[in-house]
Order: structure tokens, then C-alpha cells, then sequence
């Protein structure tokens, strides 16, 4: 009987022993995986489009970059600056331009016109006022358009000088995205 108790014993914490060998090889075959905090951020970090449509300032520009076909284009890796006009903005236009704007038989126009808020490359408020500074109060930037953009300083803040004369003032700086940063605009500005 003895013998008996020694052996159920024996074969009981051999039963353990194996489960808990087999548990353990369950875990530690799984693969690990490693993911950097910075990937963490780029996976939740919104790109341009995403930021705009997130913020219900910039709810025409949206419409009309869908409309335009742009926002695939700026959903890219980029990285842009996109000097983004508000809501107020694109209401100082003349009545009824925006919806005329958003027909499809306007689409190269209305393209036309937003790309010319977009410049290639990141550029954040810093270095824009940097580059003013270190070009004695004007810097030229050639926008995804074609044209030019003059930025300068008046009062602290950047100002834009359209390729017509038209101003248009930075409202709300370095609006971070997954693939550039945004500057909003109190006026849209525009192309020749």
C-alpha cells in the first residue's frame, strides 16, 4: 500500500511537472515583439489630412481638398508645410466662390489654388522666423503650385504675400502631423 502512495505520488508530480514544462514552453515560444516608442507615436500620430479633418476650423478646406483629389496626395510621407486657411477664411471670398470652387468642372483651379498652400519640406515656426530674419525680413518659398509665397514679420507674426499682392496672416502655428506641420491662415491666398 505504501509503495502504492510513493508511486501516485511520484507519477502525480510527474503530471505537474510536465504541465508546468509545457506551459512554460508555450510562452516563452511566442515571438516578442519589440516596437520603439517612436513607432508607437507614428502609428498614432494623424497625418495632414487626418489633423485637418479633426478640427472643425478647417472643415472647408477638407471638402475642398476632396474634392480637388488631394488627399492622397497629402496623406503621403511628405513631409509638408501646409499653410492651411480657416473656415473665416475661405467665408472673407467673395459669395458663392468656394461653392463654384467645389464643382467638379473647376477641379484643376481649385487644385491650382490649394496646392499653392502647400510647400515642400517640414518647416515650423522657428525656422520659417529664422529664415525671415536671415534674409532680412523676407523669405521666398516656392509652393507645390509652381509660384512663390513671400513670408515676412509684422507685429510678431508671419505674414504670407501672395503672388497677387494679397496678405494673408498665420493664425495658429505648428499644428503637428505624421507627415509635416500646419500653419493656419486668416485668408486664403492666391496664385497668378
Amino acid at each position: 500500500m505504501r509503495t502504492m502512495k510513493v508511486l501516485s505520488f511520484f507519477a502525480l508530480s510527474g503530471l505537474l511537472f510536465l504541465s508546468c514544462g509545457e506551459k512554460q514552453k508555450e510562452v516563452t515560444e511566442e515571438p516578442v515583439a519589440q516596437v520603439t516608442e517612436m513607432e508607437v507615436q507614428e502609428q498614432k500620430a494623424p497625418n495632414i489630412v487626418e489633423v485637418a479633418a479633426g478640427n472643425e476650423n478647417f472643415s472647408t478646406l477638407v471638402a475642398a481638398v476632396k474634392a480637388a483629389g488631394l488627399v492622397e496626395t497629402l496623406s503621403s510621407d511628405g513631409p509638408f508645410t501646409v499653410f492651411a486657411p480657416t473656415n473665416e477664411a475661405f467665408a472673407k471670398l467673395p459669395a458663392g466662390t468656394v461653392e463654384s470652387l467645389l464643382l467638379p468642372e473647376n477641379n484643376a483651379t481649385l487644385s491650382k489654388i490649394l496646392t499653392y498652400h502647400v510647400v515642400s519640406g517640414k518647416f515650423e515656426a522657428a525656422a520659417v522666423i529664422e529664415a525671415i530674419n536671415s534674409n532680412k525680413g523676407k523669405f521666398t518659398v516656392t509652393t507645390v503650385q509652381g509660384d512663390n509665397i513671400v513670408l515676412s514679420l509684422k507685429d510678431g507674426n508671419v505674414i504670407l504675400t501672395d503672388a497677387q499682392g494679397g496678405t494673408a496672416t498665420v493664425v495658429m502655428a505648428d499644428v503637428a502631423a505624421s507627415n509635416g506641420v500646419i500653419h493656419a491662415l486668416d485668408a486664403v491666398v492666391m496664385p497668378k
